[in-house]
């Protein structure tokens, strides 16, 4: 494969990772469901951790899954064309971009902290198992989504160096988007106004 026909196919790759990130599979699971759409409530946030808060586990799980999972068939198709290690992040980035920023949305996508796993999965099972384990035992002890989630971006491209140097580039890339889309929370935590991570007592009004 002659390197334009690399950079052509990484674009078509990108531009279709960038198309599957763009499906919010919060906003489809809560119109599944018949619930009002989580950017109206919350901390309006079309995410896992919102959709718990609102309306319980069983929801915020179906939102995990979707969103791990709707990128993974084109980061398949990246490593059947034995793409090199640095196509391959870019199709990556371009789901967490996508899920982030997606154009049919106005911008107004989620965090990307489940997106990250779903293509972590693929590119870097090893450390994306990690990611998770430690993810759950920060969220389980601290009780706030944005602190784990932080935590393990931030500890990430380290996890990348030891199971996965070929890809600490990409992982650490991949971790400065899920930062960045955690800004507000940042804000919210130096004044502790970050929401726990628990469902509400009370649904919200319709």
């Amino acid at each position: 494969m002659s390197l334009v026909e690399l950079l052509l196919i990484t674009l078509l790759l990108v531009a279709l990772a960038y198309a599957c990130g763009g499906w919010l599979g919060a906003l489809s699971v809560c119109r599944w469901a018949g619930v009002r759409d989580p950017r109206l409530a919350g901390s309006r946030n079309p995410g896992f951790s919102n959709v718990l808060r609102l309306y319980g586990a069983r929801l915020a799980l179906a939102t995990l899954v979707l969103d791990a999972a709707k990128g993974m068939p084109v980061l398949w198709l990246a490593k059947g064309l034995a793409l090199p290690a640095w196509a391959q992040g870019l199709v990556g980035l371009g789901v967490l971009l996508g899920h982030s920023y997606p154009l049919w949305h106005r911008f107004r996508g989620g965090k990307a902290v489940a997106s990250a796993f779903g293509v972590l999965l693929v590119l870097t099972p090893w450390v994306a198992l990690l990611c998770a384990l430690l993810w759950a035992l920060l969220a389980w002890r601290v009780r706030t989504a944005a602190v784990a989630s932080l935590a393990t971006a931030c500890l990430a491209p380290l996890a990348s160096w030891w199971l996965a140097p070929d890809y600490v580039w990409v992982v650490s890339a991949f971790a400065l988007v899920v930062v960045t889309r955690h800004v507000w929370n940042i804000r919210r935590l130096g004044r502790a106004g970050e929401p726990r991570l628990e469902r509400r007592i009370t649904p919200p009004e319709e």
